[in-house]
C-alpha cells in the first residue's frame, strides 16, 4: 500500500498523460465536488469534452472555479494532464496566491500501459503520437517538479502502485481547532523572568523548580494552558530563564505558543547566519553562551519547530506573534509566516528605522477573536475582536494575559525598565496625542487602588467597549443576520441604504446606540362588537402557543426612549468613548438624541438618583445600565405632530360640523326636513369631539424638565450582561424602585399577571384593560412572563398592544367605529406586523448579546443598523 499524505487543504495536481488512470483516481479518493476536470470545462463551455479548441476558456473557467474553491478553504483537485511546466506554474501560483500548499501526484507508467488504457477509452482516444509528446514533456519535468515550488511531489510508476495508493488526509500544522482551552494567553515576556513567575501565579499556576532553584515548568491545578504570543527573548535580564520555563512547559503540555520576530532571529543566529546582533540579540547569545551545548540545540530545535499561528477552539480563537487578518487564518505560504512574525508592512522604514506596519486590525471583520502581541501598546485593548497583550513590560510597562474564554485581562507591573523602546509604546486607541505630548480626554483613566486593574496581578475587565471602526460596508448592501432567537433575518439592500441613512445623518454616536427598539405588534383583530382589537384575543394567543403566564403591562403613550445610564463621566468615557460633560444617552426609537445635553445630563442626574437610592449599581454588579421605556408627556417630541396634523384636523372637524348642526337645526325650526341631516351631523361632531379628547389626554406643558416623566419598563442591559430575557415582574419590580425613589421622574407601570388558558382569569385582565382604557389610558401590553419563549412554531410574540376604543380614535380616524368603517378595518393584515416585529426584537436582542459579549462595534450596528432597515419595509403605520 502507497500512503500518500496531503494537507486537508491543499490544491492537488494530477500530473500525467493521458490514459494513467488520473480521472478514475480522482473520482475514488476524492469528493464528487473536489476535482476540477479540464475535461468537464471544456464541455461545460464548448458542449464537447474533447475540442480542444476550447482549450483556453475551459482552462479559463478551470482556475475561477479552483481559486472560489481556495478561497473557502477547499481541497481542490486538478485533474488535467499538467504535464507542461507552464501549465503548473499558473496553478501553483493560484496556491500561492490562495496561501495553500501545491502537491502533486504523478502518473508516470510505462508507454505500453498508457497506450492500451486510451485504445480502451469511452471517449475519443487521444493516439500514440499524442501520448508519446506528453510523456517526454512530463518525464523532462520529473527532476525539477520540486524546484518549481510544489510542497509534495507523490510518484506513481506503475498500476500496482496506483491501485495500491491510499490517500491520506494530514492536519495542518496550525490547526488545533478541536483544542478548547482554556487559555492563558501570555503577552511579549522580552526575558522578564521574575514578571513571567509572578503573572504565572497571579493566573493560578503552580511553579515547579529543579534542584538548583530554576522555573522548568507550571502546572495549573485545574487544567488551565499558557499560550505563549513569542518575543520570549531578548532585551530582559534573564531570557534563558524564561525559554526554559516556556519549553519545559510546553514539553510537559502546560503550555502552546508561536514564534515571535526574536525567536525568528535567534535561530538564524544559532545556526551561524545572523550578523546583525541588535535589539537585544547580543545579550541573550551572551547568555546562552554559559549553557551547555544540548540546552543550545534544544532552544534551537524548539524555536524553529514552532509553527506561524494557531487556530484554535473550532476557529473561534487565532494566535500570531503579529496578529493575522481573515484571509491567512488557517493558510500556510511564506507571506502568512511573515505576516505573523512581522505584521503587515509597508516596505518602508519610520523615523526611528523601524518598519512602517499598517493598521491591519481596522479592516477586520472575522468571526475568530485574534491575540497577538508584537506592537508595545500602554494599554491591552480590544478593538475588532483584536487584542494586543504586548504592553511593553521590558520597557518598564507591564506582562499581560487574557484569561481565555473569559476574556478577563491579568497583568504585573514590570519590576524596572530593563531597555528603552526604539519607538514610543502606542497610546491606548481614541486617544489623540497633542503638541506637548498629553493625551486626549478619551483616554480611559487608570484604574484606582481597590477598583478592578489596579495592584499587581489585578484582574480587569478586557471589554472597555466595543471598540471598532464602523464603516459603511458594514451595514450596507444585501444583507443576512444570524440570530439566536429567529435564525438567519434577510436585509433587502435598498432597505439597508435607508437604515444606514437614518444613522449616518440623524444617531448619535455609535458608541451611544448598542440597541434600537422593535416595532411592536396589535393583537389579532377582534370580533368582539365595537371594537377592533380586544384583549381576549391576545390572551388566546399566548394560550394557544402554551404560555401559562402573562404581564399585562399599563402602555403609556408617549415617546419610546432608550436611555443608557452611566455611573459617573469616567464610566462614560472609558465604556462609551463619552466626552467630558457626558455620562449617558437618550435616545429615540431611530437611534436620535430625544434631549439637548444640557438638558439630558439633568434628566440622567435625575435618573442617577433613583439608580443610587435604590441601590441598584451594586446590586447590578454594573456602572452602566441601558433602559428601555417611554417617555411622557407626548407633546415633548410630538408637538409638530399635534400642532400640524390633530389640532388642526379636530378643530376644523368641530367647527364645520359645529355649524352644520345649528344650519340643519335652523332649517329644521323652519319646516325642512333636516332632522336626519341634524342628526348625523350631531352624531359626527360628537366623534371629533370624542377625538380631541383623546388625544389631548396625552398632551401637558413642559418647562425643562417640569412636567417630564420617565416610565422604565425593562432593564435591557448591563455590564457583562443581557437582561431583557429576564422574566418581566424583576423588570417591574426595579422601575418600581425606581418610581419609589424618584416619583416625579420615574412614573410607575401598573401591571397585572393573567394566565391566558384559565377563564377566569382572562375575565379579570379584561376587566382591568377595561378600567385602564375608560379611565382614558392608550391600552395595555400583553408580554409572556418569561420574556422569551421558544415554542414549536419559534418565537412566541414577545408582546402584543391592546389599544383602547377612544385612543384608537387617534391612529383610525374619528368615525373609525362606524358599523362600515369597522368592517373594513377588521379586513387589515396582521401578518407582515407581526412578523416585523419578531425580526426587529430578534435582531435588538442579538445587538445587545454581541455587546456585553464585548465584540466590535461593527458587528453589533450590523444588527442595530438592521432594525432600522427593516423600518424601511412598508408597513401600515397604523398597526
Amino acid at each position: 500500500m502507497t500512503e500518500i499524505s496531503i494537507p486537508e487543504v491543499a490544491l492537488v495536481l494530477l500530473v500525467g498523460a493521458s490514459g494513467s488512470g488520473k480521472s478514475r483516481f480522482a473520482r475514488e479518493h476524492f469528493g464528487p465536488y473536489e476535482t476540477v476536470s479540464s475535461d468537464e470545462c471544456r464541455g461545460i463551455v464548448s458542449n464537447d469534452p474533447n475540442n480542444q479548441a476550447a482549450t483556453k476558456p475551459a482552462f479559463e473557467l478551470l482556475h475561477t472555479i479552483a481559486a472560489a474553491r481556495l478561497k473557502a478553504g477547499l481541497l481542490t483537485v486538478i485533474d488535467a494532464t499538467n504535464v507542461q511546466p507552464e501549465s503548473r506554474a499558473s496553478l501553483i501560483k493560484l496556491a500561492r496566491d490562495h496561501d495553500v500548499l501545491p502537491v502533486a501526484i504523478v502518473f508516470d507508467l510505462a508507454d505500453s500501459v498508457l497506450f492500451e488504457h486510451d485504445r480502451g477509452r469511452d471517449d475519443t482516444p487521444r493516439g500514440e503520437k499524442v501520448i508519446r509528446r506528453q510523456q517526454g514533456q512530463l518525464r523532462r519535468s520529473m527532476r525539477g517538479l520540486r524546484r518549481e515550488g510544489l510542497r509534495g511531489v507523490h510518484v506513481l510508476s506503475t498500476t500496482d502502485e496506483v491501485a495500491a495508493a491510499t490517500i491520506v488526509r494530514r492536519k495542518l500544522l496550525t490547526d488545533f481547532r478541536d483544542d478548547h482551552g482554556p487559555f492563558d494567553v501570555i503577552g511579549d515576556v522580552h526575558g522578564c523572568l521574575p514578571e513571567l513567575e509572578e503573572l504565572l501565579g497571579a493566573l493560578g499556576y503552580v511553579i515547579v523548580r529543579d534542584d538548583a532553584g530554576r522555573a522548568i515548568d507550571a502546572r495549573h491545578p485545574e487544567g488551565r494552558r499558557a499560550l505563549f504570543l513569542g518575543d520570549l527573548v531578548d532585551r530582559g535580564p534573564d531570557s534563558v530563564g524564561v525559554l526554559r520555563l516556556a519549553m519545559g512547559m510546553h514539553k510537559a503540555g502546560h503550555a502552546l505558543a508561536v514564534p515571535g520576530n526574536h525567536e525568528e532571529k535567534l535561530v538564524a543566529a544559532l545556526d551561524g547566519k545572523r550578523k546583525s546582533m541588535a535589539h537585544g540579540l547580543a545579550e541573550t547569545m551572551l547568555q546562552l553562551a554559559g549553557e551547555s551545548d544540548e540546552f543550545r540545540r534544544e532552544v534551537r530545535d524548539w524555536a524553529h519547530g514552532l509553527v506561524s499561528h494557531l487556530v484554535l477552539d473550532d476557529g473561534s480563537l487565532v494566535v500570531a506573534h503579529a496578529g493575522l487578518k481573515e484571509a491567512y487564518h488557517g493558510r500556510s505560504s511564506g507571506r502568512v509566516r511573515a505576516f505573523a512574525l512581522y505584521g503587515d508592512t509597508t516596505g518602508g522604514v519610520d523615523e526611528f528605522g523601524l518598519p512602517v506596519r499598517l493598521d491591519w486590525a481596522a479592516d477586520y471583520r472575522g468571526k475568530a477573536t485574534v491575540l497577538h502581541g508584537h506592537t508595545p501598546v500602554e494599554q491591552a485593548e480590544w478593538f475588532n475582536n483584536v487584542m494586543c497583550l504586548d504592553t511593553g513590560c521590558v520597557f518598564g510597562g507591564k506582562l499581560s494575559a487574557l484569561r481565555y474564554p473569559e476574556r478577563e485581562l491579568v497583568e504585573v507591573p514590570a519590576r524596572e525598565r530593563y531597555a528603552d523602546p526604539v519607538r514610543p509604546l502606542a497610546p491606548p486607541r481614541g486617544t489623540v496625542a497633542r503638541d506637548g505630548g498629553d493625551q486626549d480626554r478619551q483616554r480611559p483613566a487608570a484604574p484606582a487602588a481597590g477598583q478592578p486593574g489596579a495592584g499587581p496581578g489585578a484582574a480587569a475587565p478586557a471589554m472597555p467597549r466595543a471598540a471598532g471602526e464602523l464603516r459603511a460596508a458594514d451595514v450596507l448592501g444585501k444583507r443576512v443576520i444570524e440570530t439566536k432567537l429567529h435564525g438567519r433575518v434577510g436585509i433587502r439592500a435598498e432597505h439597508a441604504a435607508g437604515g444606514f441613512e437614518t444613522l449616518s445623518r440623524f444617531a448619535v454616536a455609535p458608541s451611544w446606540l448598542p440597541y434600537l427598539p422593535p416595532t411592536m405588534a396589535p393583537s389579532p383583530t377582534s370580533s368582539e362588537p365595537g371594537y377592533l382589537e380586544h384583549p381576549r384575543e391576545a390572551f388566546k394567543v399566548f394560550a394557544t402557543a402554551g404560555v401559562e403566564r402573562v404581564v399585562c403591562e399599563e402602555k403609556h403613550m408617549g415617546s419610546r426612549a432608550v436611555v443608557l445610564l452611566c455611573r459617573d463621566e469616567a464610566t462614560a468615557a472609558k465604556r462609551f468613548g463619552g466626552q467630558p460633560g457626558e455620562t449617558g444617552m437618550v435616545t429615540t426609537r431611530t437611534g436620535r438624541a430625544l434631549f439637548e445635553r444640557e438638558l439630558m445630563e439633568e434628566f440622567l442626574a435625575g435618573l442617577r438618583g433613583a439608580v443610587d437610592a435604590a441601590g441598584l449599581w451594586d446590586e447590578l454588579e454594573t456602572d452602566w445600565i441601558l433602559f428601555d421605556g417611554e417617555m411622557l408627556p407626548w407633546s415633548l417630541k410630538a408637538g409638530d405632530l399635534l400642532t400640524g396634523v390633530y389640532a388642526p384636523a379636530g378643530a376644523a372637524a368641530r367647527a364645520g360640523l359645529g355649524a352644520a348642526v345649528e344650519a340643519f337645526a335652523a332649517a329644521s325650526a323652519r319646516g325642512v326636513e333636516a332632522a336626519k341631516l341634524e342628526a348625523r351631523a350631531g352624531e359626527r361632531l360628537a366623534d371629533a369631539e370624542a377625538f380631541t379628547r383623546a388625544y389631548r389626554r396625552y398632551v401637558w406643558p413642559t418647562s425643562g424638565l417640569k412636567g417630564v416623566s420617565f416610565a422604565p419598563f425593562q432593564v435591557l442591559a448591563t455590564e457583562g450582561r443581557a437582561r431583557y430575557g429576564d422574566p418581566h415582574p424583576w423588570h417591574l419590580d426595579i422601575a418600581n424602585r425606581l418610581a419609589d425613589a424618584a416619583p416625579e421622574l420615574v412614573r410607575r407601570t401598573r401591571s397585572l399577571t393573567v394566565e391566558p388558558a384559565n377563564a377566569e382569569s382572562v375575565e379579570v385582565g379584561v376587566r382591568w384593560w377595561e378600567e385602564l382604557t375608560e379611565a382614558g389610558g392608550e391600552g395595555m401590553v400583553v408580554k409572556p412572563e418569561q420574556s422569551v419563549v421558544l415554542g414549536k412554531k419559534g418565537l412566541v410574540p414577545p408582546g402584543l398592544k391592546v389599544r383602547g376604543r377612544e385612543y384608537l380614535r387617534i391612529i383610525y380616524g374619528p368615525e373609525y367605529l362606524e358599523p362600515v368603517n369597522l368592517t373594513r378595518l377588521r379586513d387589515r393584515d396582521l401578518g407582515r406586523k407581526r412578523s416585523l416585529a419578531g425580526r426587529e426584537f430578534a435582531l435588538g436582542a442579538e445587538a445587545l448579546d454581541r455587546f456585553v459579549a464585548g465584540e466590535p462595534l461593527w458587528r453589533v450596528h450590523e444588527a442595530v443598523a438592521a432594525v432600522l432597515a427593516l423600518e424601511s419595509d412598508p408597513v401600515d403605520p397604523r398597526l
